[in-house]
């Protein structure tokens, strides 16, 4: 019995981008990413491993060297429209959030479990974190192109994030690439 079910659901890669290490939030697209066991060379957040942020401080103060499972930031196109509507502004550029890919097919993205896995043509297979909260960084990117939008973003954003992942089979993944998606054989949760 497999560990991990393949789904019905495939997420086009519909955008691409880096965000270069030590200049920001704000990214670049691209068409090709190049995926190594590290993330992205020179992205802000390649690595292995990082040091633990604000997110973490409840297990390990801010500065403590830990695994690093935020190596990429992956949207929904799907959520990130819902997000330019509740704005008020006819889109939203993945750039301004930091994203690295935007994946069109795959319904409640932000909510798909921790554990799936996404396996693009070549084999990359990036494994899913978690969700990724919103905060106030990418409204600061936005207001910069949209002014006195920028505020909107987070309350906008909840629960349409999309979710972090890192890179458990090296790869390539360009846009128009599918992801097929695979989720844990387990049930939810139920203390």
């Amino acid at each position: 019995m497999p560990v991990l079910l393949e789904t019905e659901f495939r997420g086009e890669v519909v955008w691409a981008g880096e965000t270069a290490a030590n200049t920001g939030i704000a990214g670049t697209e691209v068409q090709t990413l190049s995926l190594g066991f590290d993330g992205l060379t020179g992205e802000r957040h390649q690595g292995e491993n990082r040091t633990s942020c604000v997110r973490m401080r409840n297990l390990h103060p801010e500065g403590t060297l830990i695994r690093n499972v935020r190596q990429l930031s992956i949207l929904s196109a799907e959520e990130l429209a819902l997000i330019a509507a509740d704005m008020g502004l006819e889109q939203v550029d993945p750039a301004a959030l930091g994203a690295n890919l935007v994946l069109r097919g795959i319904p409640d993205f932000t909510y798909v479990p921790p554990s799936s896995r996404l396996r693009g043509p070549d084999g990359v297979t990036l494994t899913v974190d978690m969700e990724n909260r919103p905060c106030i960084f990418p409204g600061r990117e936005i207001d910069k192109h949209h002014a006195g939008f920028g505020p909107k973003f987070k309350p906008a954003a909840r629960g349409r994030r999309g979710i972090t992942a890192w890179v458990e089979c090296p790869g390539q993944l360009k846009t128009g690439d599918s992801l097929r998606l695979f989720v844990p054989d387990q049930r939810a949760w139920a203390p």
